[in-house]
């Protein structure tokens, strides 16, 4: 079973505005959220299949406890609160599909996979992704 746990600090984002765009975030609050997730500090415990993961910026500090396979609350990339599914689609890489509680959105998910020393972080609605790559502090 890979291990994803540790401490991660982000190497390279690519799309996050993009992806903000396609959620609807104002122009304004993009500005903002792009400026303040330049430098995510991401602290990751796993133990099996029990994940914990805890992104802190500036602005914002998000958790997120899960067991892969049983849904579990959480909130999209814009903040919308969401029923949430983690299944294993590789050895190493974690999919998460997103369901709004309430409202309609673009379809959102989260992937996080592991490749060598480097963790890649894809965030999803509808067609367009945010990647983001880490490495370990």
């Amino acid at each position: 079973m890979p291990n994803f746990g540790g401490t991660w600090k982000m190497k390279s984002s690519e799309n996050f505005d993009e992806l903000l765009k396609a959620l609807g975030v104002n122009a304004m609050l993009r500005k903002v959220a792009v400026a303040a997730a330049s430098k995510p500090h991401v602290e990751i415990r796993q133990n099996g299949e029990h994940f914990y993961i805890k992104t802190s910026t500036t602005v914002r500090t998000t958790e997120i406890n899960f067991l892969i396979g049983e849904e579990f609350n959480e909130e999209t990339v814009d903040g919308r609160k969401c029923k949430s599914l983690a299944t294993w689609e590789t050895e190493n890489k974690i999919y998460c599909k997103q369901t709004l509680l309430s409202g309609n959105g673009p379809k959102t998910f989260w992937s996080r996979e592991l490749k060598g020393d480097e963790l890649i972080l894809i965030f999803g609605a509808d067609d367009v992704t945010c990647t983001r790559i880490y490495v370990r502090a």
